[in-house]
């Protein structure tokens, strides 16, 4: 669920967590869409689901600024990547330096129905997993299927993992419908 600082929200799945978390927030004007301000932001935002990872050691202030420069690195890869654009070094040496600590890893609970990550949870391994997830996704068969929101003013990213490949909005119920009503508009004031 992504909010508007204006107000309102609604659903939004990039198809991937790494893409998710590029959307926290970020720098210059969307940092009013900022949601990791403190330490336990970060925390709070790893224990949601679908990554689920409960920290059970503190997320640290220097930890939170790994998150951020993370969160733009796959930012600024993803759009290169949607614009079809040499992706930035700076963004690839973040990605690859967080991808290179050691990630949660996964752990079948007793009762063998469920799974959870091996004690201790830290958010570094948390960012690691997501590192490892963006190169993956950036060089795996999906790469090609990561899009820029068709709307005019709509910055998200997500990755097209629709049978056809014809998504092109980054959700039906906010630009898709923004697009169909002005298009309906558009079409009545042409009409004799």
């Amino acid at each position: 669920m992504l909010h508007d600082p204006k107000g309102g929200s609604f659903w939004f799945d990039a198809g991937a967590v790494c893409l998710d978390f590029a959307h926290t927030g970020g720098e210059g004007r969307y940092a009013v869409f900022e949601t990791l301000h403190e330490p336990a932001d970060l925390g709070e935002w790893l224990a949601e689901p679908p990554l689920a990872a409960v920290m059970t050691v503190p997320v640290t202030a220097r930890e939170l600024t790994a998150a951020k420069a993370l969160r733009q690195a796959i930012w600024d890869a993803a759009h290169a990547q949607a614009a079809r654009h040499p992706l930035p070094t700076g963004a690839v040496a973040t990605i690859n330096r967080a991808a290179a600590a050691p990630p949660l890893v996964p752990e079948l609970v007793a009762a063998g129905t469920t799974a959870g990550w091996v004690r201790p949870v830290r958010a570094t391994q948390a960012l690691s997993t997501l590192a490892r997830e963006m190169i993956e996704l950036l060089s795996g068969p999906l790469s090609e299927r990561i899009r820029e929101c068709a709307s005019d003013d709509c910055p998200l990213v997500f990755v097209d993992s629709s049978r056809p490949g014809a998504r092109r909005w980054c959700a039906m119920e906010r630009c898709g419908n923004r697009h169909k009503l002005r298009a309906h508009r558009a079409r009545r004031t042409t009409e004799p």
